[in-house]
């Protein structure tokens, strides 16, 4: 299977019909969204092309493809407009041998993670994406596809179906992969 993994949406329809057609033209199985995905918090402006229902009407037409946790930016308010659960602090997605950790990153992080022998950490939260080894577990940071931080792309990741973890541009270009 072949998933995009995304993060820090925070309301932007631009960004997420980005994502979207990458999803689609690419034959994507899965989308994994690590959180914040309607609201954009107090901390950041608000972004170009704030659309939360729109973006609720994307992502409700894939629900069945969604595997979502929550960022520090979602509230059940949020859940009740999407139909797939996105409330959950953490999930673990297992694809054959390959286990994948998903977290927003203001619980887990890390340094902090509540499993071991996870195959890729992934997490969002910080907009500073990150592809990294520490052990036998692949770091991955999404950045953010809205916010990105200190001047880098925007960015999302995916996971391809040799298990090689790829962080991408908005436009699909790979900045950085890893294999497991």
């Amino acid at each position: 299977m072949k998933y995009l993994v995304v993060s820090d949406i925070h309301g932007c329809l631009p960004a997420l019909e980005k994502v979207l057609a990458f999803f689609n033209d690419n034959n994507y199985d899965m989308m994994l969204i690590l959180g914040d995905v309607l609201n954009y918090g107090p901390r950041n402006g608000v972004p170009q092309g704030l659309d939360a229902m729109a973006i609720v009407d994307r992502l409700n037409a894939m629900a069945d493809r969604i595997v979502a946790i929550r960022g520090n930016c979602d509230s059940e308010v949020d859940q009740m407009l999407l139909n797939f659960p996105m409330m959950a602090d953490c999930s673990t997605v297992v694809n054959g041998r390959q286990r994948y950790f998903l977290t927003h990153g203001h619980i887990y992080s890390p340094e902090n993670r509540p499993v071991k022998g996870i195959d890729v950490f992934f997490s969002g939260h910080t907009h500073l994406w990150e592809l990294r080894r520490d052990g036998n577990t692949i770091i991955c940071n999404t950045g953010s596809v809205t916010f990105p931080k200190e001047g880098r792309e925007a960015t999302f990741a995916t996971i391809e179906e040799d298990g090689r973890v790829v962080v991408r541009k908005l436009d699909g270009t790979e900045l950085a992969s890893h294999c497991q």
